[in-house]
């Protein structure tokens, strides 16, 4: 971010959303002051944004002033790739699964059955797994559970969201890098829908119990593979 895109970003929007008065301004918008307050941050930390002498705030500053200057969706993700533009660190790729792995799902068809590490991301899955869930090009289940397409999805959503949520946080607080950096990203995207359940997890997610997806009830369980870094299989098997 050699042009302080964030910072200029963070401005422009600033300047197009209404002040709380109709008095006559030499500045349009919003002044510094005002925004600060509705975030609940500093005027100071605020101009350090604005100017590009901070380009590393938090998720939850991030989403304070995400809520305060009303952003859309839209506006939130842009706000998000700003931020991941400005950092220079590219998380490696994954390892491939091992070949016995892709064999067990081979054999798992047709049941709705993936392989996830602890992010949520979808490594391997089968047919009927990429037919039911919705995830279309979306690769991350927490990513799309907290996505519009995702609350459509589930009809249950505030369940499978809060597990979601946890099952994010249980891997962020053992370290998975992954796990955390999807975390700051929710923080900003999905704002306070995401961050007061990831805030407030107190247990570990469930390893077996049922979801509905769109019409459908599954009975879902879970099973941990051995020396694949905490990956699991998700087994889905609808109910009749």
């Amino acid at each position: 971010m050699a042009d302080n895109a964030l910072g200029r970003f963070l401005r422009a929007r600033r300047e197009a959303t209404a002040p709380p008065t109709t008095e006559r301004r030499r500045t349009p918008g919003l002044r510094r002051g005002e925004l600060a307050d509705r975030a609940g941050i500093s005027v100071e930390y605020l101009t350090r944004l604005e100017r590009g002498t901070d380009r590393s705030p938090s998720g939850q500053v991030l989403a304070a002033l995400a809520d305060a200057l009303g952003m859309t969706a839209d506006e939130r993700i842009h706000l998000y790739r700003l931020v991941k533009a400005g950092s220079t660190c590219s998380p490696p790729p994954p390892p491939p699964l091992r070949p016995t792995v892709q064999a067990l799902l081979d054999a798992l068809a047709p049941t709705a059955a993936a392989v996830l590490d602890p992010a949520g991301d979808v490594l391997a899955c089968t047919e009927t797994f990429r037919t039911i869930s919705g995830l279309g090009d979306e690769r991350n289940v927490v990513r799309f559970a907290f996505s519009p397409a995702g609350r459509t999805h589930y009809p249950d959503w505030e369940q499978v969201a809060h597990d979601r949520a946890a099952s994010l946080r249980a891997a962020a607080d053992l370290g998975d890098h992954a796990a955390s950096t999807l975390a700051f990203e929710l923080s900003i995207t999905a704002g306070a829908a995401f961050t007061s359940r990831y805030d407030a997890v107190a247990a570990l997610p469930p390893a077996t119990g049922t979801e509905r997806w769109g019409p459908l009830l599954l009975v879902f369980e879970t099973l941990y593979l051995s020396g694949e870094g905490d990956n699991r299989v998700l087994l889905y098997f609808i109910q009749h």
